[in-house]
Parts: C-alpha cells; sequence; structure tokens
C-alpha cells in the first residue's frame, strides 16, 4: 500500500455501534456487529465466572452469552424491555454482550478520537482505543476484540 493509502486509512471516519451501561456510553466497531436481539435468559454453564450468564443456541451455534453490565462493575444489572444482546464475529467465534441499550450507530473522524488516559479501572487499559466526542457526548471507544480475548474472559482466540 502507498504512504497517501496509508495515511487516508488513518484518518478516515470508522462507525461505531454505541451502547449504554449504567451511566456510560460505549462504542464499538461496526464491523464486529453480526446483529442485536432482545435479551433473553441463557442456559447456565456450570463453574463460570459470574458474568458469563450461560449459552444460547443462535440457528445451530452455540454462543457464549456476557454481561457487561457485571463484567464493568456496574451497580445494578436489571433486565428489562431494553435490554439487549449484541451478538459480535470475531475471528470466526460468535459471542454476544448484554448491555442496557443499543444507542445508535455513529461515524467518527479520527480527529473526533482521543487516546484515553491511563487509570484503574474494571476495563482493561488496552482494551480502550480512545473516547470520540460528539458533541456534549463522550464515548468509550473499546478493542472489543481484545477484551474478549483478556485472560479472564478467554472467549476468542486471537491469531
Amino acid at each position: 500500500m502507498s504512504v497517501m493509502g496509508k495515511m487516508a486509512e488513518g484518518t478516515a471516519a470508522r462507525e461505531y455501534l454505541t451502547f449504554r451501561l449504567d451511566q456510560e456510553e460505549y462504542g464499538i466497531d461496526i464491523l464486529k456487529v453480526q446483529e442485536i436481539r432482545g435479551y433473553e435468559p441463557p442456559t447456565r454453564i456450570a463453574n463460570a465466572p459470574s458474568f458469563i450468564k450461560g449459552v444460547v443456541n443462535l440457528r445451530g451455534t452455540i454462543v457464549p452469552i456476557v454481561d457487561m453490565r457485571l463484567k464493568f462493575n456496574c451497580s445494578q444489572a436489571e433486565y428489562n424491555s431494553f435490554t439487549v444482546v449484541i451478538i459480535l464475529n470475531m475471528h470466526q467465534r460468535v459471542v454476544g454482550i448484554v448491555v442496557d441499550s443499543v444507542s445508535d450507530v455513529m461515524e467518527l473522524a479520527a480527529d473526533a478520537i482521543r487516546s484515553a488516559p491511563d487509570i484503574d479501572s474494571a476495563i482493561d487499559s488496552g482494551s480502550i482505543t480512545g473516547l470520540g466526542s460528539v458533541g456534549e457526548r463522550m464515548l468509550i471507544l473499546l478493542d472489543i476484540e481484545k477484551l474478549m480475548s483478556s485472560d479472564d474472559m478467554g472467549l476468542v482466540a486471537t491469531e
């Protein structure tokens, strides 16, 4: 690829699916999203970490379901009509994440994204790609593949 091609690629706007967890708004790369579904209680798996709610059968594929609210230590994980499961497709592995609600798909230019500060939080700082700002809104942009392949999750093997 030419230098100009690489520069254009680095400054191109990217689309993010935004969702809410408690009072925070997050964004993940729209290209990782397979579908969005209403929440249905999964089949519990014995000895799984508390944030792994279980598995569901999605058209013949067994999909592990991760409750991001529990994973990120949110104050409460209440299941209501807004609760949704985002089905992700990463490295030929399908994983579902439970979130409070899905906001919208947002396009962010590279200059609207700032690097995340190094702070101690429930989220591994390596899984945060940056902070996106759109007007008054601040989005925490997640590298969902890195998060799902972290040691405590182990749901996606990186190549």
